[in-house]
């Protein structure tokens, strides 16, 4: 599979697998995926989850197949087509669908955001459409689908109880998250370890607006001295927001933390590429509050 978009920095830009559940067109971001393989017999697991066809073990390495057709309540899927096999938040995993036709190469100005039409915020699986001439291609939240089987799998927001007692932190920080779920569960496990000057956004245009505002009024240091930033939303992403705060002198002193389900060695190493300083897997909910801590409070 061609996955160059990995080896830039700071375009924008995704590619997109397209793949076909029912003939409905839908779609994963690449940077998700380490291989497509055909269908093969699974073993079921007893008291699974619907959903859960079963693990196997390619190469050695333990795989859960999870039946997308189910998860989206379309049926269940019958024995061929393909498994998609991904890896995001420390998890390999494998999404059965009926084939594969192509992958896309996109910005993210052209994704649309769904609706409260088309799903509530927070229980919707869509994070964004694209539209071609002749169709649209919905792409499924992926993380919402495993954490809706496994909750343990979401962010564990129990780990800032390990913290122990926090004092008032008033050290603004920036957040750009476009899921409003996780978007909250940040912002209330933030308040909850004592920082409580925060600012939230759901993308990286409207967290980068807000850097802009604060400039041209003198007032960046009284509402920006961190940002926590998600790598894929609508418009910009977490990499080129990265970019455009690293490449800015009045700015580029100002730390970030790419806290994303794709942080992997490849996504790492373009994080690093691009200045951020540090990156966290997702469910890492009490990592990322001493993260926060070692690079704001250092100098308090």
């Amino acid at each position: 599979m061609d996955t160059k978009i990995l080896l830039e920095n700071g375009t924008n830009e995704l590619e997109v697998l397209e793949f076909k559940l029912d003939g409905n067109a839908y779609g994963i971001n690449v940077a998700k995926i380490k291989e497509i393989i055909n269908y093969q017999e699974v073993t079921p697991v007893p008291n699974a989850h619907p959903s859960v066809e079963g693990i196997f073990m390619p190469r050695d390495t333990m795989i859960t197949a999870i039946d997308l057709k189910n998860c989206l309540q379309r049926g269940v899927s019958e024995p061929g087509g393909l498994f998609i096999v991904t890896n995001f938040n420390k998890l390999d995993i494998a999404f059965h669908v009926d084939s594969v036709v192509g992958i896309h190469r996109v910005s993210w100005r052209e994704i649309i955001k769904p609706g409260t039409t088309i799903s509530t915020s927070e229980d919707g699986v869509s994070t964004g459409i694209i539209k071609f001439d002749d169709r649209l291609i919905i792409i499924l939240d992926f993380e919402k689908i495993v954490t809706d089987i496994n909750p343990e799998t979401g962010l564990k927001v129990a780990d800032i109880e390990e913290l122990g007692e926090r004092h008032r932190i008033d050290v603004p920080i920036l957040i750009a998250e476009d899921s409003p779920l996780l978007n909250k569960l940040i912002v209330d496990s933030l308040h909850k370890a004592g920082y409580v000057n925060l600012i939230h956004t759901e993308n990286g245009q409207q967290a980068y607006d807000v850097i802009q505002e604060c400039k041209r009024e003198g007032t960046l240091k009284e509402h920006v001295q961190c940002i926590i930033t998600d790598i894929e939303m609508p418009i910009m992403d977490g990499h080129r927001l990265t970019k455009l705060v690293k490449s800015d002198d009045e700015t580029k002193s100002i730390p970030i933390v790419i806290f994303s389900s794709l942080v992997n060695d490849d996504m790492k190493r373009k994080g690093e590429a691009l200045g951020a300083n540090a990156q966290l897997s997702k469910p890492e909910i009490g990592n990322l509050v001493r993260v926060v801590d070692e690079l704001v409070l250092a100098n308090k």
